[in-house]
């Protein structure tokens, strides 16, 4: 996984968890969900990187 996306899903989830917390703590629902969508696509971005390294790290291993 390179840096820069590391960098920027974990940036992605912690805005997420900012949003949603905003939400919860004015009762604004959409605020809330938009919060939890942005940590759901972050986890998956970062689900995505780590598989692409397995992948690398299988190939470089066979290599």
């Amino acid at each position: 996984m390179g840096v820069f996306d590391k960098i920027k899903n974990a940036a992605d989830n912690l805005t997420g968890k900012a949003k949603e917390s905003a939400g919860k703590a004015t009762d604004d629902k959409n605020l809330e969900a938009e919060g939890s969508v942005d940590q759901s696509e972050a986890k998956f971005k970062q689900a995505g990187e780590h598989i692409k390294d397995a992948g690398k790290n299988a190939k470089d291993a066979l290599d």
